[in-house]
């Protein structure tokens, strides 16, 4: 019996110190200073104190440790560290660390999170919303551009390139407009909502593409002759990376330039030939200026001694002899400008390099430092402003949509649709949001932009299929009337582009968090590969051993919080978030545990067990995720109003996020670990499940009806009440049925008689006969149901307007009049 009070006692001493992080003396005095009350109570003896010294010792006296334990450790941790390839090595380096890092540090600071400043237009900036992008969008018909010119119109072309669309990311000095990253993703939003080809041909530019390396890569010689004439659009960008051989895996390019000799203007230059054939680039039918990345070799060795340079970015003139550009693919009927460039021993002097000589075989840095930050806005952004906008319409369309008498909103299996619809909206903002302004605070977030790209991408891809499910046909049959088709069919593009997500969520969003948002992984490894021994040693020594106390901290902080629910932890706030705050304390201590035990019992096989990493992966996206949700709804004023969108985003994260963990350890490679460790972090099972029918209930009535909480989901999507404006229709549509129905019941009660809620005309000639209503209330009735029959009718065409080369779809025959309103 007194030995098992020993060891409790023993346990819960090193579980206290370990659970507090105190540094390593001042573990070994508290131990100490336990040990001392032990022995006064006689529950420890002389072996005890034996045992303390032999550890304590050795681990305090640095000479002795790094000699006699570090070094042994470093030299086994060389032999055993995974080989990286250099494109793998500047993945890693790029960008920063910022939220995502407190996520992994198993204890985040939930008050830094709240400190961070809400993001903010400027006055240019809002005036830039309110004025340029709802006149643009107030020009586009997307039946039109899908379907006819299959193309912007050449009037929406001028009207980008003389309001500097393309230069949102240009300096001032070059004549941009340099805006912020969160005025950007808010621009993106608002044209994402009336046209997937508008907001793509905006999204490219100001994303990874020439202006961007220019600005930040470029020669001042290369800067001045193309930022100017990219700002006013007298040259249009694009930037071809990928191709047949190279698509996923960016870093096995078969693209090269070969350095040799050549005639350039009447001159033998020291220059490059370039061979390559790239495909899936958007925006090179119509650019005049083509970024190319490409392997260098200098097999002549007229640069130096080495003959692979390595990967490298160059800027070509669409008019450069050899190079083969024009024709375009055919995105899923999502038409914007994209195609193949091709080029056979195209020859270019070496100033035609970005950033000139100096950044040889610099490109694959160059290219992830940008994607780092325009994964988080271009792809993120569209899809949060698609989301909603398609939220808007479909809570509107299912308030006037009505089936067995009532509209179909008010059942269940819809609502359940629109809970989902209307929580996932709310999540993408507040994501958009959150991380744009990371970028703006001077971040370049690798992590969190592929957190971005994969999880808004498939949210959207959810979002579009939700509200296709409740549009049923009216979705389904194309025309100038469907505002919802095209977004369905251009779904899979988002989730292709980019980084295709499979990849991104397998690979690359926890290969990269596991290195850079560890506080001690990226520290050992770069010791261990540090050439100077000593220096080496040290730095190895202050790591691991940092490494140790953090693996012991999550390991007694996750077993703490699995027996007690997390209840006694910290949270900013006393109220119906605590749970949330607490929750995510105890899934942040068990990412760090489980990426510890991970790489410890996998090593490099790791970077193969990708779904091991892919799980790991989910449980840091979604504390991401789920701290935007909470960071949204306090810098909104914590309104309760707004709390049945915030409970279901949290709700949905959390269960997903637990789903994982559940999954992760019943399926980890070592089986008899893995029940083990399900034992320390869920002996209890899981605790949070899907949203409850109840929240699907709130969110869904939410989206139905016109209300503050409703106009704040769909901020600054393009919603005005002007002719072709399919979502300014249905909103206004949406306020009428609203103002109708108490009219309606008038006629009924009058009449004595449930009239059906249909050819509302007529039935104000009823109401008008019975002296039931006012002439002004008639009119609102004929108005309702002109609208309604809008929102419910889809378009149809003669056979030869749908063959190839067709071009104007027949005028929508009015609907006929029934005999009686009493059927």
């Amino acid at each position: 019996m007194q030995l098992l009070l020993w060891l409790l006692f023993l346990l819960a001493s090193l579980g206290a110190v370990s659970y507090f992080r105190m540094k390593l003396f001042n573990a070994t005095i508290a131990l100490f200073c336990l040990l001392v009350i032990g022995n006064i109570f006689g529950l420890i003896g002389q072996v005890t104190w034996l045992l303390f010294l032999v550890v304590a010792i050795p681990l305090n006296i640095e000479s002795i440790r790094k000699q006699y334990i570090s070094a042994p450790i470093l030299r086994m941790y060389k032999k055993i560290m995974p080989e990286m390839s250099s494109t793998e090595k500047d993945a890693i380096d790029a960008g920063t660390v910022w939220w995502d890092g407190e996520l992994f540090s198993g204890n985040p600071n939930w008050q830094a999170l709240h400190n961070i400043p809400q993001a903010r237009l400027t006055a240019e900036e809002q005036a830039f919303l309110d004025g340029p992008v709802e006149e643009v969008c107030s020009m586009c018909n997307d039946w039109d551009i899908t379907h006819k010119a299959t193309d912007l119109s050449p009037e929406i072309w001028q009207y980008l390139k003389d309001n500097k669309f393309f230069a949102m990311i240009i300096h001032k000095e070059y004549g941009g407009l340099d805006f912020s990253a969160y005025a950007q993703s808010r621009v993106l939003q608002k044209l994402s909502g009336v046209s997937a080809v508008l907001s793509s041909t905006v999204g490219v530019p100001n994303s990874l593409g020439p202006g961007e390396l220019l600005q930040l890569y470029g020669t001042k010689e290369q800067q001045d002759q193309y930022l100017p004439k990219l700002a006013v659009g007298e040259e249009i960008p694009c930037f071809a990376l990928t191709g047949p051989e190279a698509g996923s895996d960016a870093g096995s390019l078969p693209d090269t330039g070969i350095v040799c000799k050549g005639q350039w203007q009447g001159k033998e230059v020291v220059g490059m030939k370039l061979t390559f054939d790239k495909r899936y680039i958007t925006l090179a039918p119509v650019a005049t200026v083509i970024g190319l990345a490409f392997k260098m070799y200098d097999p002549e060795g007229l640069l130096g001694d080495n003959e692979e340079l390595g990967i490298t970015c160059a800027l070509l003139p669409r008019e450069t002899d050899g190079v083969e550009i024009g024709n375009r693919h055919f995105p899923m009927n999502v038409p914007f400008q994209n195609g193949p460039i091709r080029g056979k021993d195209v020859f270019v002097p070496l100033d035609f390099i970005i950033g000139g000589e100096k950044m040889i075989g610099q490109g694959w840095r160059m290219l992830v430092e940008c994607l780092s930050v325009g994964r988080v806005i271009t792809l993120p952004s569209t899809s949060a402003g698609g989301a909603k906008a398609i939220a808007l319409a479909t809570g509107a369309y299912a308030r006037i949509r009505r089936q067995f008498k009532l509209p179909i909103s008010k059942m269940e299996g819809i609502e359940e649709k629109l809970g989902s619809i209307g929580g996932n909206a709310y999540l993408m903002d507040a994501v958009t949001s959150f991380s744009t302004k990371g970028v703006d605070l001077g971040e370049k977030p690798s992590v969190i932009s592929a957190i971005c790209k994969y999880h808004l991408t498939e949210k959207m891809r959810q979002v579009v299929t939700d509200s296709m499910d409740i549009h049923g046909g009216k979705g389904v049959m194309l025309g100038p009337n469907n505002y919802l088709g095209r977004g369905y069919q251009g779904a899979p593009i988002a989730i292709t582009v980019e980084g295709a997500n499979i990849l991104t969520r397998n690979m690359m969003i926890y290969g990269q968090g596991a290195m850079r948002c560890h506080p001690y992984v990226l520290a050992e490894l770069s010791a261990a590969t540090n050439q100077d021994q000593e220096e080496s040693l040290e730095q190895f020594d202050q790591a691991v051993f940092g490494h140790i106390g953090f693996a012991m901290s999550n390991f007694f902080r996750s077993l703490w919080f699995s027996i007690t629910g997390a209840h006694f932890t910290r949270a900013p706030f006393i109220d119906h978030t605590r749970g949330y705050y607490s929750s995510m304390q105890r899934f942040s201590a068990n990412l760090a545990l489980l990426s510890d035990v991970a790489m410890a019992v996998l090593g490099g096989d790791l970077k193969r067990r990708e779904r091991v990493s892919a799980r790991l992966g989910d449980l840091l996206s979604y504390l991401y995720l789920a701290s935007c949700v909470l960071k949204r709804f306090d810098d909104e004023g914590r309104r309760e109003e707004d709390a049945p969108l915030m409970h279901w985003a949290m709700q949905d994260s959390l269960y997903r996020l637990e789903t994982s963990l559940d999954e992760l350890l019943d399926n980890f490679p070592n089986q008899w670990l893995g029940f083990g460790l399900k034992l320390v972090i869920m002996p209890f099972g899981k605790k949070y499940q899907r949203p409850s029918d109840k929240l699907d209930h709130k969110v869904s009535k939410i989206l139905q009806t016109p209300n503050e909480v409703r106009a704040r989901l769909g901020d600054g999507q393009y919603l005005s009440r002007i002719e072709g404006s399919l979502f300014g229709d249905l909103e206004q549509t949406l306020e009428n049925i609203v103002a109708a129905e108490p009219i309606y019941d008038k006629i009924c009660k009058a009449a004595e008689k449930r009239y059906p809620f249909t050819q509302l005309d007529k039935l104000a000639d009823i109401g008008l006969e019975l002296s039931a209503i006012s002439e002004e209330q008639a009119d609102l009735l004929r108005e309702t149901e002109k609208g309604r029959l809008r929102t419910i009718n889809v378009d149809d065409f003669e056979h030869h307007e749908l063959v190839g080369g067709a071009q104007k779809p027949r005028a929508k025959r009015k609907p006929k009049a029934s005999a009686s309103i009493t059927s």
